[in-house]
């Protein structure tokens, strides 16, 4: 017994140093915080971990199958900015100015099914840019890196576009909702009356994002992940050559990955709308963004050679990156210091994962 969880933690040694990471940081961060350990203050790091978490998860599924999506905070950026015109909650009328021509694009429901409609296209706008990006790769026989560099810059454009300053508002039940704890949620939605009830009162403190983070994971990757696509996937990044050889469907996995990855910066843009109850068509944000995810998977363990990880190991790196962020504020860091010790971090995690390929004798092992 005690052998084969000495195998699986060895087999994942990745994931299981992004959870022991974050498990310090995260325990040193409440005991220093004047307000740790309370119910407000992890509902303020579920609101700043969120987005993130989706777009690790965005840049996981990508380098699974050997290829880096560097549009992933475009594709963040652009869904937010269209978020901003579709869930107002209040029907209005869509228009569109191109070079002087107004254009009427007709009437947008308001209330509740107003809002259902606007999250359901934005989603789907994410994953379509997703899909763009596979097609590219795949029938535009383009490297992964250049491809979604070019793609990010349209999606850019398009961001820009529609938000060339900031601005738009979000519904603001919505908002209230879905950045604090169940409890606000409830009375938001009126699910009670009172807001409480004895055995919704035990949960009624968790954060509706760290809710919505664990569903996203087990309603949409852990099925993608146990499908023949989601195999596939695997299979590509291991071993391209022989993947294509056992007759897995290569070109249809690289487009199923580049799609959930675009699903999943969707869901980071159209939470970070809701956040903030606004488009910003930020250029340095989206970058940013783009870079910490790249960094969230590389600490939780998957490997940029692909073949190798979990989205829920980029989930907790891009945790620890945001609890790391956290000690900033807390010891109130020179804002310049903060990529010296974001670098030391990221190094240290990286250099435990991969103390099993400086054990390794033969090098023939590495590519088994």
């Amino acid at each position: 017994m005690l052998d084969d969880v000495a195998i699986r933690v060895r087999q994942n040694i990745g994931i299981v140093t992004a959870v022991l990471l974050f498990s310090i940081l995260y325990l040193l961060y409440n005991l220093s915080h004047p307000k740790g350990f309370s119910s407000a203050v992890l509902v303020q790091n579920g609101d700043e971990i969120f987005a993130l978490a989706m777009l690790a998860m965005a840049q996981t599924v990508p380098v699974l199958a050997s290829g880096l999506d560097l549009s992933v905070g475009a594709v963040m950026t652009m869904v937010g900015c269209f978020a901003s015109y579709l869930l107002t909650g209040v029907g209005a009328p869509l228009h569109l100015d191109i070079f002087g021509l107004h254009l009427g694009l007709g009437t947008f429901p308001g209330g509740m099914g107003g809002i259902l409609l606007g999250i359901v296209i934005c989603l789907a706008t994410g994953a379509l840019a997703g899909f763009v990006n596979g097609c590219v790769v795949v029938y535009g026989r383009i490297q992964p890196i250049i491809a979604t560099l070019a793609t990010g810059a349209i999606y850019i454009g398009i961001a820009l576009f529609l938000r060339p300053t900031p601005g738009g508002k979000i519904d603001e039940d919505l908002n209230w909702a879905l950045t604090n704890s169940l409890g606000d949620f409830a009375q938001t939605i009126h699910i009670f009356d009172d807001g409480a009830a004895p055995w919704f009162a035990p949960v009624a403190w968790i954060p509706v994002p760290f809710v919505l983070l664990v569903l996203i994971a087990l309603l949409v990757w852990v099925p993608f992940r146990r499908s023949v696509i989601g195999r596939a996937v695997y299979a590509v990044g291991s071993a391209e050559g022989a993947a294509y050889m056992s007759g897995l469907p290569i070109d249809r996995a690289k487009i199923a990955a580049f799609t959930l990855a675009g699903f999943f910066a969707g869901c980071g843009g159209l939470f970070l709308a809701i956040q903030t109850s606004s488009g910003n068509a930020d250029i340095p944000q989206a970058g940013a963004y783009t870079l910490n995810s790249i960094a969230s998977v590389v600490i939780g363990g998957t490997s940029l050679l692909g073949g190798t990880g979990s989205a829920i190991g980029s989930i907790f790196g891009a945790m620890v990156l945001r609890v790391i962020s956290f000690f900033f504020r807390i010891f109130d860091i020179a804002p310049l210091l903060q990529p010296l010790f974001e670098g030391l971090i990221l190094l240290a995690a990286v250099s435990i994962g991969a103390l099993g390929v400086l054990r390794v004798k033969n090098t023939l092992e590495l590519f088994r």
